[in-house]
């Protein structure tokens, strides 16, 4: 999720995952059924999902999110969260609670008996007591029915406009490591950490509805007519639209199928307008690149096929080729704290379309999650930096190359900064940005943050500073070894920060004690 920091605007060795001797990951697979009820804002869906255990213990229960329940009621720690946070308070409104309800848990098709969480406001947590215990090296089937009254949006889950936003909306086990198990509430500011597995998933939606999902779409003739439309789109740049006409004027029943992946969205409006094209990657890899967004006049998504891709190419570049056969970019509605939200192979953008550069920087930042989230499977909620700040390192030099622009800084920049090379215009950036000294260390789980302000000054900006320090020291070339050498030994893994160290450390031949320990650092780091 890329933050806006209204507060700032006025300021100017050899390594081994085998070296972790407990390391071990889970491994599943959905199977889910859904159908959306666009007159009740509900989805009524079933799921079944294999659980191996790959751990060394004997389990006899997971814990299971379920996180459509964070909206029931002011209770729930996102609400408590939302209202002890001045700048989020404004998100708060009639019509904001949704719920999950008929959860029937079983295990190999015996009912379980379940257990609330200890903490009163983690109704979004629940514990499923095992029939049987899960042996280490065992797999076990859980099934549940499901029903989600989806909440008016604010947060990321919801409706808004005639478009639905299904995230975080399916039971979900929480992730079981070497450090036991990982149950969380939901957040508005803290985001997660999730097992990796592999979805099929049906969505049932009222013909006329245009979908955007996690994964591949599997209906030829579905897929099909959006590449022709979305081809057309492309090619025309705005000066004329083509329209998504159903095939059939009755529901339609949509799988789509994805692998090596921590979570599934889906997105639905009728009004989408498709775009696009493909690109390939430097191995000859080819990608789908699809856009889904509103019809509105001079919009600035005419151009957004082309951004996915120019930020496809660039991570891929830089750290690693991109790993999925499709990417995609969705509009949102306007979130008064957020640019976007991402999931694999498709994002969430809820910036304002406010001008190309703004709108293309989110749209790279949140395209860029699909490393920084998806590929690095890291404990978000613990280590924040990890994803966010990483990713907004790679969106500075993103910008700056493309436009010699920063979305942080904005329309501050001198016109005379826009003359020079890239690497020197980052220089003259992050000579501002080291001004922006919040007191709170990097390494700061998100929960612990009393505002998002501070939260995004400290998680983003001073993580991008932080890497920016690293880069002059070593060398831009080094730091991208060093993310490609950290790409091929973690992919689809859960790296710590210790992990990311030991891999600058071994590309450069340097201890890196001393900026590493940087991430502890209360106030400026220089």
């Amino acid at each position: 999720m890329k933050v806006c920091f209204l507060a700032i605007v006025t300021l100017l060795g050899f390594i081994r995952l085998s070296a972790q001797s407990s390391y071990f990951q889970q491994a599943l697979q959905y199977t889910i059924d859904a159908e959306l009820n666009d007159k009740e804002k509900a989805i009524k869906g079933f799921e079944t999902i294999v659980y191996k255990n790959n751990s060394p213990d004997t389990l006899a229960f997971i814990w299971f999110h379920i996180w459509p329940n964070a909206y029931r009621n002011d209770g729930t720690a996102l609400f408590q969260q939302l209202k002890n946070d001045p700048s989020r308070k404004q998100k708060l409104r009639s019509g904001s609670y949704g719920a999950i309800d008929g959860l029937l848990f079983k295990a190999n098709g015996i009912e379980c008996k379940t257990a609330a969480h200890p903490n009163n406001a983690y109704i979004d947590i629940i514990k499923v007591l095992l029939p049987q215990s899960l042996l280490p090296g065992d797999s076990v089937t859980i099934t549940t029915p499901f029903l989600v009254k989806l909440p008016a949006y604010f947060s990321r889950s919801g409706y808004a406009d005639g478009e639905f936003m299904a995230c975080q909306w399916y039971p979900k086990p929480a992730v079981y490591d070497n450090n036991g198990w990982h149950e969380m509430p939901y957040l508005d500011m803290g985001e997660f950490y999730s097992e990796y597995a592999s979805y099929k998933v049906t969505i049932t939606v009222p013909a006329a509805y245009v979908v955007g999902a996690t994964g591949t779409l599997q209906n030829k003739e579905e897929l099909e007519a959006y590449k022709k439309i979305g081809t057309a789109n492309y090619a025309a740049q705005g000066a004329q639209v083509m329209k998504y006409k159903p095939i059939s004027t009755a529901k339609k029943t949509l799988l789509y199928t994805a692998a090596q992946v921590p979570d599934f969205a889906w997105f639905a409006d009728k009004e989408f307008i498709i775009q696009y094209d493909t690109l390939q990657l430097s191995t000859g890899t080819t990608v789908d690149a699809f856009t889904y967004y509103h019809p509105k006049k001079n919009t600035n998504w005419v151009k957004s096929v082309d951004d996915v891709k120019d930020a496809v190419r660039k991570y891929s570049q830089w750290i690693g080729e991109y790993p999925y056969p499709v990417v995609q970019a969705v509009e949102g509605p306007k979130n008064n704290s957020s640019g976007g939200m991402e999931y694999p192979t498709i994002t969430l953008i809820t910036s304002p379309d406010s001008n190309p550069e703004s709108l293309d920087g989110v749209i790279a930042h949140e395209v860029g999650h699909n490393w920084f989230m998806s590929v690095f499977g890291t404990n978000e909620r613990e280590h924040p930096w990890m994803d966010e700040g990483l990713n907004t390192y790679f969106q500075f030099r993103y910008e700056a190359e493309k436009y010699r622009t920063n979305s942080i800084i904005g329309k501050m920049i001198p016109e005379k900064l826009k003359s020079l090379s890239a690497d020197e215009f980052q220089r003259a950036v992050y000579n501002a940005l080291l001004q922006v000294a919040p007191q709170t260390p990097i390494e700061t789980p998100s929960a612990n943050f009393a505002s998002s302000d501070d939260y995004g000054l400290t998680e983003y900006i001073k993580t991008a500073v932080w890497m920016y320090i690293i880069e002059e020291s070593i060398g831009k070339e080094e730091v991208d070894k060093a993310f490609q050498y950290y790409y091929d030994h973690y992919k689809f893994k859960h790296p710590q920060p210790e992990d990311l160290k030991a891999c600058f450390e071994q590309v450069t031949g340097k201890k890196m004690n001393l900026v590493f320990n940087l991430l502890n650092k209360e106030g400026k780091l220089i």
